[in-house]
């Protein structure tokens, strides 16, 4: 988003991500904190499956870019973490993430180091 940009904002309840193959592109930015990363979580799992099959396959569906920003008291608690990382790597053009940490005392591995903010 840039300055002035227009944005739709949902928190809880029933949600879903299901892109048609004529939809044009969205952008998605996911928020989540503790636990609440599940619903998020399966989103990024169908968009990572879309942007797998169409590459391999050609589908028709045009798909945007998916920024997660996840929250927690310390890295132990993020959960998915190496998953997250592991499509940030299989798809870095498309999807990313920030994790924020609110307590963490321990020092971070490198691996998480880059994507981490907070304490």
């Amino acid at each position: 988003c840039t300055l002035d940009s227009e944005v739709a904002l949902r928190v809880g309840g029933d949600f879903f991500f299901d892109p048609q193959p004529g939809d044009s592109p969205v952008n998605l930015v996911l928020i989540a904190g503790g636990v609440g990363i599940n619903p998020l979580f399966s989103i990024l799992l169908h968009i990572a499956d879309l942007h797998g099959y169409q590459e391999g396959k050609g589908n028709r569906h045009k798909l945007g870019t998916a920024k997660l920003y996840y929250s927690a008291k310390n890295t132990s608690e993020l959960l998915f973490k190496k998953n997250i990382l592991g499509l940030m790597k299989a798809f870095p053009e498309k999807i990313t993430c920030c994790f924020h940490v609110t307590q963490q005392h321990s020092q971070i591995c490198k691996e998480l180091q880059p994507h981490v903010t907070g304490k």
